[in-house]
């Protein structure tokens, strides 16, 4: 793993995390507002967990990825690890 692989693994980890964020209130705005169309509410939450689901699994393979595409999944270091 290199350090420029790796800061930019965590920029795209931040990055999607930020807009899961974002995405998350827009939801909680769209579920509090009265008289929202419930087709589009419906659609933006389960848009919101696709997003979120999709997220953690392409954060995984790109985790994976920047650590070389070890043989184990033993050789990665915990999250905590990466972001002190």
């Amino acid at each position: 793993m290199t350090d420029p692989l790796m800061q930019a693994y965590l920029e795209v980890e931040r990055s999607m995390q930020r807009y899961n964020e974002v995405l998350d209130h827009y939801l909680i705005s769209l579920q509090s507002t009265e008289g929202a169309d419930a087709t589009k509410l419906e659609r933006m939450t389960a848009g919101t967990k696709a997003m979120r689901d999709s997220s953690s699994i392409f954060l995984s393979y790109a985790k994976f990825v920047a650590y070389g595409m070890p043989e184990s999944e033993d050789l990665i270091e915990e999250e905590d690890d990466l972001q002190a």
